[in-house]
């Protein structure tokens, strides 16, 4: 080859490179004030891509990293010991002595204090009052019920990428004007599956009109309060105008797993943003168990929030007393009390490397507590599942498992030996679970990017292009008289009456006047 021909190869490998749109390195701000890992699992997975593609990401957090060996600035604010008062609510949450309507607000109260708790923190009242405007050039926001802490965005003069870790919600619509199409699009807390039937869209309204006229005016006012004392009016815009700042929002949702509506550009889905390409190696000794029984592992737990001080005494036997006669090696995550039993069968730890786990082709069966990060990874990996939901979006999450046919759910609260042995049998046993989930698996896997692909392309436009005002839709910048366009039916109507009152009057008008031309024949005619 001569050296025509080198060149003339080397200009035919580079040219495709030159039409890739080139980011510089850009300073990000990761605010992420939730304590749950399944939560952070996903927005410090986001962070990690933006500074693997090269970005300069600082995280705020109040746990520890839960990726020790990320590639971006982790500080963690030391915030005070809740863990005794968290562990009786969720106890009373999951041994159902609270009603739905308290849990909410029980809940919603202790996230916004939180939120409330970290931004009273000294560190970050010194680093607010040491930064300005221009210091960084993306807030990377992780919302959960604090809301009010986007002040950063305008504290720094920046977009904001905000990161959801499920199903899109009404708040969540709300910030990019996304419509709700009620008659079709369930509710996120409704559970219901599409396509809804009469009695079905009925109840989905009334949730909804419940949802949007108290749950979310209940947090309004209480961001509102939080907003003006933490960013003043003399120093802040008002909180309606920031939250116009928002340039787009990664959920973690596919429109695969349903259901089906109608998105604005700037709702991005990055479904299994926490699931790894390719999964890591395995603790020497969970490998070995999974890659010797041959006839098949299963993986049971309850999610990384649950422990066993939050479960009954009961609950905890009639689960042992099943998992210990299974034919089958179980992996059982159990933290921190003292261990159920002992069994031949099951290997305790406090700590699984779940999604790898979930990859071994030996796994049989994932036995869940149907959070949705767990659901998505055990539809990722094609594992037939066994949930038994305890709170949140959990219950809502098994029920359109077991109507997809990927596994079966049992009630938490009814529990009995005889009803969790049952469903584990019937989904071990009987092949159309597995043929359905593993046959989910190809379609949720079949994308034209990956989820951390995904997330760099769209983190990078919305810096090449100073916030991407032009994907925002027009609803964002109006209230809900003119969405539902109660303005227009007004004017309208307001035409048609005047119209039809000036008709009435007319008419009138008209009928006296005829009244009074002939009035007088009459009186003419009596004369006669």
């Amino acid at each position: 080859m001569n050296n025509a021909q080198l060149l003339l190869l080397i200009c035919t490998i580079l040219a495709p490179i030159g039409l890739v749109p080139v980011t510089d390195a850009a300073r990000i701000l990761g605010f992420f004030s939730t304590g749950t890992k399944s939560h952070l699992l996903i927005h410090c997975s986001i962070a990690e891509q933006l500074a693997r593609a090269g970005h300069e990401v600082t995280i705020i957090g109040i746990t520890e990293n839960v990726y020790p060996n990320a590639t971006y600035k982790h500080i963690r604010l030391q915030l005070s010991d809740v863990s005794e008062k968290y562990t009786k609510t969720l106890f009373d949450v999951v041994n159902g002595r609270m009603s739905f309507l308290k849990t909410v607000t029980v809940r919603m109260r202790q996230y916004m204090n939180r939120a409330d708790e970290i931004m009273r923190h000294p560190w970050m009242r010194e680093f607010l009052r040491n930064s300005r405007a221009g210091d960084y050039d993306l807030l990377l926001f992780g919302f959960l019920m604090n809301e009010y802490q986007i002040g950063l965005a305008a504290h720094f003069r920046c977009p904001i990428v905000m990161t959801w870790v499920i199903q899109p919600a009404l708040q969540i619509h709300r910030f990019v004007g996304n419509p709700q199409q009620l008659s079709y699009v369930p509710s996120f807390i409704s559970a219901f599956k599409q396509p809804m039937n009469f009695m079905e869209r009925v109840n989905n309204f009334l949730v909804t009109q419940f949802e949007q006229n108290m749950l979310v005016p209940y947090l309004d006012y209480n961001t509102q309060k939080l907003y003006d004392y933490n960013f003043p009016s003399d120093r802040y815009p008002p909180l309606d105008e920031v939250r116009k700042n928002v340039s787009l929002i990664f959920t973690n949702h596919h429109f695969s797993q349903g259901p089906i509506r109608p998105n604005v550009p700037n709702l991005i889905e990055i479904g299994g943003i926490q699931i790894k390409e390719k999964p890591d190696p395995l603790p020497t000794d969970i490998a070995k168990v999974l890659d010797e029984s041959k006839e098949g592992v299963i993986y049971f737990s309850l999610g990384s929030n649950i422990k066993g001080s939050h479960l009954n005494e009961e609950k905890i036997k009639i689960m042992f007393n099943v998992i210990s006669k299974l034919p089958y090696k179980v992996l059982w995550k159990w933290s921190p009390t003292e261990l159920p039993g002992e069994s031949k069968n099951i290997i305790f730890r406090d700590w699984l490397p779940q999604d790898d786990i979930l990859a071994h082709p030996n796994v049989k069966l994932f036995i869940t507590h149907g959070g949705m990060g767990s659901v998505v990874e055990s539809q990722y990996h094609g594992v037939p599942m066994v949930g038994i939901p305890l709170f949140g979006d959990q219950p809502s999450n098994m029920v359109n498992v077991e109507r997809s046919g990927y596994g079966l759910a049992v009630d938490y609260l009814t529990l009995s030996e005889e009803s969790l042995n049952n469903a584990i049998q019937d989904v071990l046993n009987n092949p159309k679970y597995k043929e359905a989930v593993q046959t989910f698996s190809r379609l949720y896997r079949d994308r034209p990017m990956t989820p951390r692909e995904t997330v760099v392309y769209w983190v990078n436009y919305v810096l090449r292009h100073k916030g991407a005002k032009h994907m925002q839709s027009p609803a964002v910048h109006m209230n809900r008289w003119q969405l539902l366009s109660l303005d227009v039916i007004g004017f309208l109507l307001a035409i048609v009456l005047t119209i039809s009152v000036v008709i009435v009057k007319v008419c009138k008008l008209i009928c006296c006047r005829g009244r009074k031309n002939k009035l007088p024949k009459v009186e003419k005619a009596k004369q006669n």
